[in-house]
């Protein structure tokens, strides 16, 4: 059912330009949705996944939402869905670049298969360098004071005895975002990044073979906070604050929404 717009000026993101990596399940998507609830003048959903990506587009309306698809690792992509965006629409605002992937194999240093390192990072990292260059590039050309968001994670900031690329990739954000929101400070440019914790995504099912809620309960395991399970809607209202005006003397922040995070109670 496609979804009613509101007329209500008062949204945080009234009016706004935004897209959205990686837009068409998981993260991405509810964060597409609350994009569009809070007043965007349309969300631009980037993925590879065609179908999934027009059904999200086409739920919230297609005159607030339109997909675009988007081979995060291609620069010529990548380009062209900034310049397609600025021409239709005029600017960009609001960049989320939350495009990322995880290997099915644990991945450990010693047994490290370079071949599926090499494709984690051109995506992890190659595609979210080329995300925000270019969004960073539209916003400067077009003198807006946009918001950059990069999606990283709890892996980020701990070690782990798998998932050495990923982990690594998380750090690469990490940097890549700190890098961002010195050099574009000047521009009035904001940017951030959102860690999550743990979460029971389409992706992280898909990897550990569980159910939604099997994997909530495998996940419960690595937070402290007692009483809620993280769900994409966290992570995606943790989004919402950093590209609205509530955050706009934030720059260089990673927000973790992960519920204190710990190996293992």
């Amino acid at each position: 059912m496609e979804e009613t717009p509101s007329t209500n000026t008062s949204l945080r993101l009234s009016g706004k330009i935004a897209i959205v990596t990686g837009g068409a399940s998981g993260i991405g998507e509810t964060t597409a949705r609350v994009f569009a609830n809070e007043g965007t003048r349309v969300v631009v959903i980037a993925d590879i996944q065609d179908a999934l990506g027009e059904q999200v587009a086409a739920s919230i309306g297609y005159q607030r939402c339109i997909y675009v698809h988007c081979d995060v690792t291609d620069e010529d992509q990548v380009r062209s869905l900034i310049q397609s965006t600025v021409n239709t629409y005029g600017q960009i605002d609001i960049m989320f670049s939350n495009a990322g992937i995880i290997n099915s194999t644990n991945q450990t240093l010693m047994e490290l298969d370079m071949s599926e390192l090499d494709r984690l990072l051109a995506v992890n990292v190659r595609g979210m360098a080329l995300c925000v260059k270019h969004a960073a590039r539209a916003m400067v050309e077009q003198r807006v004071r946009g918001s950059i968001v990069c999606t990283g994670s709890i892996a980020g900031s701990h070690g782990g005895s798998r998932s050495t690329d990923y982990i690594m990739s998380k750090h690469a954000v990490l940097g890549l975002m700190r890098a961002a929101s010195v050099q574009l400070a000047t521009h009035g440019i904001r940017v951030n990044s959102v860690s999550p914790n743990g979460l029971a995504t389409p992706l992280t099912c898909k990897l550990l073979e569980m159910s939604e809620e099997n994997a909530q309960e495998v996940y419960k395991n690595l937070a402290r906070l007692e009483g809620v399970v993280l769900t994409p809607k966290h992570v995606a209202d943790a989004v919402l604050f950093l590209v609205s005006n509530e955050a706009e003397f934030i720059t260089g922040l990673d927000l973790r929404v992960d519920g204190g995070f710990v190996y293992g109670k």
